[in-house]
């Protein structure tokens, strides 16, 4: 396993899925995790669970992802505590209700740009800086299929918001080239989260991947001493690659 004793690492949607397989991952592994998320008492039990394992606490930060000002305030907390962020996991998301383009509240899509884009905005504004100060930063955002960033009934505005989110990232990347910080963009594929428990009412829970399995890959990515891919790098390929070291 990838080893990354010492560096700072911030992971967006860590109270749950995806998120918290990161996080404890990169506990294991030796970060100081930071820990962001929109439920305190989920946090903390993630908090449990890295002690358990690791006999440290995580730096737990509970506020709402769209809240541009508290994110900016992160930035200054952050700063004066730890001085940089080496690793940045983007994972929160929602996927919103599936339902025809035009069906679609003006309030709920305004929450789906709201979190998926307007936030990764304000994310990479507020932590760019952090970045700056790591020998190696690296940021990993997820991110979903071709099949709905291209264009799929039911999930336009979550594809939509997500192709846009790709695009904002590899704009970024494009501008901090000459800086030591790389960027990753990581599709998971199906996954047994409550994203894609709310979107598959009647799948088999067990019959897709376990969160924690793809925690190797994002160790890969998070590797100061490796240069990771900018074109998307979707899981189940690389799982079926990696099939020796998927946890």
């Amino acid at each position: 396993m990838t080893q990354h004793t010492g560096r700072i690492a911030l992971i967006t949607g860590a109270s749950r899925g995806i998120g918290k397989a990161c996080a404890l991952g990169l506990a294991k592994a030796g970060a100081q995790v930071i820990a962001c998320g929109r439920s305190k008492a989920a946090l903390e039990e993630l908090d449990d669970e890295i002690f358990a394992a690791t006999g440290q606490h995580a730096t737990l930060i509970p506020f709402d992802i769209t809240d541009g000002d508290a994110m900016d305030r992160l930035s200054s907390v952050l700063f004066e505590r730890f001085g940089r962020v080496d690793i940045l996991v983007h994972a929160a998301a929602i996927s919103g209700t599936l339902s025809p383009v035009t069906h679609h509240e003006p309030k709920d899509f305004e929450k789906i740009v709201s979190v998926n884009l307007s936030a990764t905005w304000r994310l990479l504004r507020a932590m760019e800086p952090l970045l700056r100060q790591s020998a190696a930063g690296r940021a990993i955002f997820l991110t979903t299929g071709a099949t709905v960033t291209t264009g799929r009934a039911f999930w336009g505005p979550y594809g939509a918001t997500k192709a846009a989110m790709e695009t904002l990232v590899r704009a970024w990347a494009d501008e901090i080239e000459i800086t030591p910080i790389r960027a990753a963009m990581v599709s998971p594929g199906a996954m047994r989260t409550r994203m894609r428990a709310a979107a598959y009412p009647g799948e088999e829970p067990e019959s897709v991947p376990h969160p924690n399995e793809i925690v190797p890959l994002i160790l890969t990515l998070a590797d100061a001493d490796r240069v990771p891919p900018l074109e998307t790098i979707h899981f189940p390929d690389w799982r079926a690659q990696n099939a020796d070291i998927v946890a």
